[in-house]
């Protein structure tokens, strides 16, 4: 049986009123305490203090770290597609760590989202479907600046510059048009990406080199 190495790389981003957390890793521990704290606290940021949690999707690879006995982020609120949450359901263990979503389904701090729309005026979300049916991308506007988070509809920097079409897609070719539509339109607007699967260049903005 072979192996598959997954990059990962969840993000924080601290605006003018929240600490952000966008999506939450593999769950691994090291030492007895979750990754993800570690990498916060390293960071200077003390995980009880982080206010909303932003799920693209609920793959393993993106939801492990929400916790399965108790949520990992006591005090956030957790923003889910309503959609994405009944179709890990019914998808089951194939893809979803169904298991694991239980703490989250029943906890007052899930908010479940109905398409697109606006959190508190400055966080954008639309569902574009394109990597599983409900998959979810945001935009963070924040002191003139915004923040683009693609999950695994723009993944990598590379895959922005080409026109690769993923066999792992539920919608390969509807992916690829969109990191070709984010990527002209946040070339022009300035926008800050993020990459989750892209440890070599997690963040590309105005002023990365070219």
């Amino acid at each position: 049986m072979g192996s598959l190495l997954v990059e990962v790389q969840p993000f924080a981003v601290v605006t003018s009123d929240d600490i952000l957390v966008i999506d939450t890793g593999l769950g691994f521990e090291k030492d007895g305490q979750l990754q993800i704290h570690s990498n916060l606290w390293q960071a200077g940021i003390d995980p009880a203090k982080v206010t909303k949690v932003l799920m693209s999707h609920l793959h393993k690879d993106h939801a492990g770290g929400i916790g399965s006995q108790q949520l990992s982020f006591p005090n956030a609120k957790y923003y889910v597609q309503r959609r994405e949450l009944a179709y890990a359901y019914e998808k089951g263990p194939s893809s979803y760590m169904t298991d694991e979503l239980e703490c989250l389904k029943s906890s007052p701090q899930l908010v479940l989202l109905d398409g697109d729309g606006v959190l508190d005026g400055y966080i954008r979300y639309t569902v574009t479907g394109a990597h599983c049916p409900f998959h979810q991308v945001f935009w963070i506007v924040d002191g003139g600046e915004t923040t683009f988070f693609g999950g695994d509809v723009a993944p990598q920097l590379q895959q922005m510059k080409s026109r690769f079409v993923a066999k792992y897609d539920y919608d390969g070719k509807l992916a690829m048009e969109l990191r070709q539509e984010w990527w002209h339109k946040g070339q022009e607007e300035g926008w800050t990406f993020l990459f989750y699967h892209d440890v070599k260049t997690p963040v590309f903005g105005p002023s990365s080199p070219r």
